[in-house]
Parts: C-alpha cells; structure tokens; sequence
C-alpha cells in the first residue's frame, strides 16, 4: 500500500478527542500514514497558573508530566489497538500556530480534530480560532463526530463544480478507499418565485426546472468519469433546493458516514467554509465531516 502522508490528530484529552484520534489511528492503519498526536497547553492557561502561583512554581513542571503521561497512555492506547506506531507531541503556547506549525513540519496530508471537546479544542472547533485555521490552513480538515468502530462505509461529497469540487472528490477517496461515493449537488431554478410572480405559467418554470436538473446530472456525471471512479462504487444524488438543507437530509436518508465538503465556493473570495452552509452542515448534521481545502 502506498502511504497517502503524515496524518496530524489533535486532542484535549476530552472524550470526542478521542473519538478524533481513533479515528486518525484507523486512517493511518488503512491508508499506510504516519500519525502525530498533539497535544498544546494554552498559553493563557499557563499566564494564568503563573499570574497566580509566580513563574518556576512546582505545579507548571506537574502540569506538564501529567499531560505527557496521559498523551503518551493515550497514544499507546490507540496504537495498540489499530496495530500502528503514533508519536506523540506535547507543547504549550497558542493553540492555532502551535498546530499550524508541527502541520507545516510534519508536511501533513490530514488534520484530525473533534466536532466537540473542552476547552481550547471546544473553541478550535466552533469558535474564532476554527474559522482562524480553516481559513488560512492548506491542509483538508476532518471534524470527526462519531465514535469509529469500522471504515467510512458510505460517503456524500458535496459538489458545487467550481475548482475544488475534483479536489474534493480526490479527498475523498484517500480517506475513504473502500467507501461507496454519494455525489451530491443542489440545483435550484433561478429566479423561480420572481419568475411566478412575473405571471410565468408554470409549465415554463417545470420546463426550467427540468433543464436545470438535467444539466446539474450531466456535470456529476463528468466530474465522476474524470475523477476515474468505477460503475457500481458511486451513484448521483441531484436534488432540487438549498444546499445546507439538503446535504443534511442525504447524509440521513443515504445513510451516509462522512460528508466532504470544499473550502471554497464558485469564486476565490466565496469562502463557503465560513459561510451558511459549512456552519449549517456542522451544526445540524449528524456524522464527521471532512473539509477539503485544496483547489
């Protein structure tokens, strides 16, 4: 098998931390990766310990044997258990460069982090500093939610056919290898209400409806063939309405295990990671999602 690249998990010991390094530790079984577990003490936590205990004192040193110990005894865990050799890093200071930094290092193919955590890893992921390092990181992000007992079985790849669509088909198929491929878009008739409300009879606005549905499959179609993915290990899935809406009701009723979504929409300056339908998909949907960030 050849190794797709290094894999970078991050934890704050929390349970879905866990849950996010297991998942990393399978990735890394399954795709021949190395895996990095990381561990950062704030650097406020730290200003504060100082600010009321004064620099030098005893319990910073007993902080951080407690916290090498218990990410050692976790990456031992997780490496038993998924048969892999995972290296464990420990550091203090600001969370965002700390993890940007041994990403950059460590070349990674993969950041891991999880949907919900305590403290700095609860603010990493639905705070400032998530939108932070989602926006500036080139690296595909997994936001793992559920607790991993098998390989992603099924998985829905959000398209929209601006540049990053292919990548994150791409994506895809390196963290799910074996996993069946939903491709998903969402097409709408333009106009459709203004359209009603200019007195358009309704067989013109079906007829548009129909054009846009078939033209929305065509391009699935295309990016499949170009993406090299085989009869029987994909299927289509074009529905008609809002996109964040949408995605959530497939990944349910396709009984999907992982959503991927690109980073950008159809221009350079349309973040769709910090706009509605990331944060809807985040907030509302059920399984771990997957951003690819590369166009």
């Amino acid at each position: 098998m050849t190794a797709w690249g290094p894999i970078l998990a991050t934890t704050d010991f929390s349970g879905p931390a866990r849950h996010a390094v297991d998942r990393a530790a399978h990735l890394a079984h399954e795709t021949g990766s190395t895996l990095s577990v990381m561990h950062v003490t704030p650097g406020e936590v730290l200003a504060e310990l100082r600010r009321w205990l004064g620099t030098g004192h005893s319990s910073e040193s007993q902080l951080a044997q407690a916290n090498r110990q218990q990410l050692q005894q976790l990456v031992d865990a997780v490496g038993t258990a998924r048969c892999i050799v995972a290296k464990p890093v420990q550091t203090n200071g600001s969370v965002l460069e700390e993890i940007r930094r041994e990403g950059d290092a460590l070349d990674a193919a993969l950041l891991v982090v999880g949907a919900r955590g305590a403290g700095f890893m609860r603010r990493l992921v639905l705070g400032s500093t998530s939108e932070r390092l989602l926006r500036r990181t080139t690296r595909p992000v997994l936001v793992v939610r559920q607790t991993p007992h098998e390989p992603y079985r099924r998985v829905l790849v959000a398209l929209d056919f601006s540049p990053w669509s292919a990548q994150a088909v791409a994506v895809a198929q390196h963290v799910a290898p074996q996993a069946h491929c939903v491709l998903f878009t969402a097409y709408e008739v333009p106009f459709g209400d203004k359209l009603r409300y200019a007195g358009v009879d309704e067989a013109t606005i079906e007829h548009y409806r129909v054009q846009a549905r078939a033209d929305a499959t065509q391009r699935v179609n295309a990016l499949a063939a170009q993406a090299g993915l085989l009869p029987g290990r994909w299927e289509a899935c074009v529905v008609e309405g809002e996109a964040s809406q949408r995605i959530v009701e497939q990944e349910q009723e396709r009984d999907c295990d992982l959503v991927v979504l690109g980073k950008h929409g159809r221009s350079a300056t349309e973040d769709l990671l910090l706009g509605s339908v990331t944060k809807h998909v985040l907030a509302e949907g059920s399984v771990d999602v997957l951003v690819s960030t590369a166009r």
